[in-house]
């Protein structure tokens, strides 16, 4: 249950972290379209959290790149996570909710995990301290800013690969 309360705490922690960015106040979001990022897509696999990541990002479609994440421990679904990344305006939003393993939701009905872009660079997508970077085709990272259990921040690094 530790990686879940780490998952849980997502949101509330900013500024920490050296591939991570976080949005301010004040900040507007670059210019962007989805096609920047449409080497996100396909299915990827890694290690962390004492199991198997799982993640699934379609192509672009409709205004969304949409992803479904699994974490499996001892053979087991610990938790999901659905969402996208969406074309609104001229930027760039990810948006993401968390289920249990029976698919049980944590977050309220109408209310999502939200991460603005902050900005594009290369080879990497930088939302709210939560940095998608590519390594090259069959690679990429997740940097992502969380909670530990005693409150401090840390930047968590996912690598996939296809």
């Amino acid at each position: 249950m530790k990686y879940i309360l780490l998952f849980l705490l997502i949101t509330s922690v900013h500024g920490f972290g050296q591939n991570t960015i976080p949005f301010t106040e004040g900040h507007t979001s670059p210019k962007a379209h989805l096609s920047d990022l449409s080497w996100i897509a396909g299915h990827w696999k890694g290690v962390a959290f004492g199991g198997i990541i799982e993640e699934i990002w379609s192509p672009p479609l409709g205004d969304s790149m949409m992803f479904v994440f699994k974490l499996v421990v001892d053979n087991k679904v610990a938790f999901y996570e659905i969402g996208h990344i969406r074309q609104e305006g001229e930027s760039l939003i990810l948006r993401l909710k968390h289920f249990n393993g029976d698919l049980s939701g944590w977050e309220e009905k109408d209310k999502t995990v939200d991460f603005k872009l902050v900005k594009l660079e290369g080879n990497r997508a930088y939302f709210d301290d939560f940095t998608i970077e590519r390594i090259n085709d069959s690679e990429i990272n997740m940097y992502v800013v969380i909670d530990q259990e005693d409150g401090s921040p840390e930047e968590v690094k996912f690598n996939y690969k296809k």
